[in-house]
């Protein structure tokens, strides 16, 4: 799952990047409003962390234009203000959750896996297909009660086809949602690799091709 954080203090940008990385997300930074905005309105953003006192545009507006213009990914907001009357503002124009800083990375983490299933077909944090769970809060993987050793890509590969269940998602989109890039030529083999891998592990049978289009995890 791709997360974009838009955050100018450059140390804490990169502690969050570097946890939620551990964690098995994509993750990408911006430091300025005005290029975060961009980022958010072009890319495939699974959720926005998103700070409210920023140079070029603040979190408030930045926030607001995205709901403005349709876009409709999480937003948990970062601040360091105290003032109730902020922070409902924050609410009221399309932010879904908010964090006041200084704040503990384990409570951004379970912010951010329920966020992130708000915005997903699959709700729970315990994923299944077939004789596959995956346990989106242990990170854990097991097949047939046995657990599986997945790589960090592996499991997010899985986790998100489990997520969008009977969807079927081409490479760029996967792309974009695994590894947070849509550049093709430069992963031109990594989505099919990557399958032929879990493949291996978890069966056959669990991931579908769609000839042409792409690959797909079905509910039944």
């Amino acid at each position: 799952m791709h997360i974009l954080v838009i955050e100018d203090q450059q140390k804490l940008a990169e502690n969050i990047r570097q946890f939620l990385e551990l964690e098995h997300y994509a993750v990408s930074v911006s430091h300025d409003g005005k290029e975060g905005f961009e980022r958010a309105m072009t890319e495939a953003v699974d959720l926005l962390i998103l700070d409210i006192n920023l140079p070029g545009m603040d979190g408030f507006t930045l926030c607001a234009q995205l709901r403005q213009h349709g876009k409709h990914m999480p937003i948990l907001m970062l601040t360091a203000r105290t003032k109730q009357q902020e922070i409902v503002h924050g609410l009221n124009i399309g932010a879904d959750d908010y964090l006041q800083k200084p704040f503990d990375m384990e409570e951004l983490l379970a912010r951010t896996r329920a966020l992130l299933r708000r915005g997903t077909t699959e709700k729970q944090p315990r994923l299944q297909a077939g004789a596959v769970v995956l346990d989106t809060n242990s990170q854990q993987v097991w097949k047939d009660d046995r657990p599986v050793a997945l790589s960090p890509k592996e499991y997010a590969l899985l986790e998100f086809l489990l997520r969008n269940k009977d969807v079927v998602q081409d490479r760029p989109t996967i792309l974009a949602h695994v590894w947070g890039s849509r550049d093709d030529l430069m992963f031109s083999q990594t989505v099919d690799v990557h399958v032929s891998y879990l493949r291996r592990k978890i069966g056959k049978d669990i991931i579908r091709t769609v000839p042409g289009k792409g690959y797909l995890i079905a509910s039944s």
